[in-house]
């Protein structure tokens, strides 16, 4: 089985040196194990830890920590972003790290393919309000528009009783069905990308 690496963003609001447990993180690592269980290992990182400046280009100039980040996503053959749910939509810190990504438009080769062709994407959604499927819509029509390949069926997600305070975190065991659904939603990513790794994207000739 191919080995396949893995590189990932928990768009929480809340940086590490916060020190609170993070909702997005569990979920996010349930991720990280299945994958791990499919052969597609790696590591995330909170992207609020960096200095990721607004804007759509690979460096936005002095203490852009982007350039080194893109690196690592331009490394892997799989991307996950993980976003808690804000006022029904992705978080910004989320929507700061798809901007920066705009710039693979511009990037393409003689055949038309940006940066992210051949590259699989999926998102994991955490919330106690409304706004799952559209906060994942977002996301994953942002990663499509800038070149990954989206695998059938969505994202994982988690959202809890409207106003409740109730988190994801707080559920042990989990439920159920997000289990079951990260588990297959896992094998199925890991088996696109590594259909696309073996036959990538042709493009096109003279890449109009």
């Amino acid at each position: 089985m191919t080995a396949l690496k893995v590189f990932g963003f928990n768009c929480s609001l809340k940086n590490s040196k916060a020190g609170e447990s993070s909702s997005t993180d569990v979920l996010m690592r349930q991720m990280f194990d299945e994958l791990a269980r499919n052969g597609a290992e790696g590591e995330f990182v909170r992207a609020a830890d960096y200095n990721i400046k607004p804007g759509v280009t690979d460096d936005e100039g002095d203490g852009d920590d982007w350039p080194k980040l893109l690196k690592r996503v331009l490394a892997a053959d799989i991307l996950v972003i993980g976003a808690p749910i804000w006022l029904g939509q992705p978080s910004s810190v989320s929507k700061r790290v798809l901007e920066r990504m705009d710039a693979f438009i511009d990037q393409k080769d003689k055949r038309g393919r940006m940066p992210s062709y051949g590259k699989v994407a999926i998102c994991c959604i955490v919330g106690n309000e409304d706004g799952a499927h559209h906060s994942a819509a977002e996301i994953l029509s942002a990663l499509l528009e800038v070149g990954f390949t989206v695998p059938s069926g969505g994202p994982t997600y988690w959202v809890g009783e409207a106003m409740s305070g109730n988190e994801y975190k707080d559920q042990k065991p989990s439920p159920k069905a997000v289990t079951a659904w990260t588990a297959m939603l896992a094998s199925n990513t890991a088996h696109l990308a590594r259909l696309l790794k073996a036959h990538e994207y042709p493009g096109i000739e003279g890449g109009r």
